[in-house]
């Protein structure tokens, strides 16, 4: 038998074992909440190449099996307390974003203006001196800092939590504030 017929036996023996929604999708239980999908416990419907490409490798989803509907329904409590503890802590960390500012030092003509940008990298390393975690996507700013100024930066943490409101100051550099030797 040729390697092409095998993969087309492979194929078929594969897709009658996945479980077909009632549109012709896959149905699949999400293991963890997916943007723009569905949320920790939901049983969805997706077409078979989004399955089998990204959430079945990537461990964001499971095959909806019977036994594995009802675990859900024996675990949805206790997921919904996880996922409320979980939201609570975030509300925490924006609460605790929006009292804190944070001091970017960069280089500027005597205008005020950058010789660069600051951008999410910079503000996401200047929270971390401060003890604070957050990835550069989710920093949420309209442009990149051109110019010395105090700016409010929204910090987006969650689909489910008001954006924390940081406040950046942008300064000039210490050596920029020494006097010139004429």
């Amino acid at each position: 038998m040729s390697k092409t017929k095998q993969k087309k036996i492979r194929r078929r023996v594969a897709g009658k074992r996945l479980p077909k929604g009632p549109n012709g999708g896959i149905e699949l239980l999400l293991i963890q909440s997916v943007q723009d999908l569905g949320r920790q416990g939901e049983i969805v419907e997706v077409r078979p190449g989004y399955a089998n490409n990204y959430l079945l490798p990537q461990g964001l989803a499971t095959f909806a099996t019977d036994h594995h509907k009802r675990m859900v329904e024996k675990h949805r409590a206790k997921l919904e307390a996880l996922a409320l503890a979980r939201l609570e802590s975030i509300r925490n960390q924006a609460d605790e974003i929006s009292k804190l500012s944070v001091t970017i030092e960069a280089n500027a003509n005597d205008e005020g203006h950058l010789y660069g940008s600051v951008g999410p990298a910079e503000i996401a390393a200047a929270l971390k001196q401060q003890g604070v975690t957050v990835q550069q996507d989710q920093i949420r700013l309209e442009g990149p800092l051109k110019e010395l100024a105090l700016y409010t930066v929204k910090i987006h943490l969650h689909q489910d939590v008001k954006d924390a409101e940081l406040k950046v100051w942008v300064v000039p550099t210490a050596d920029a504030d020494a006097p010139e030797s004429a």
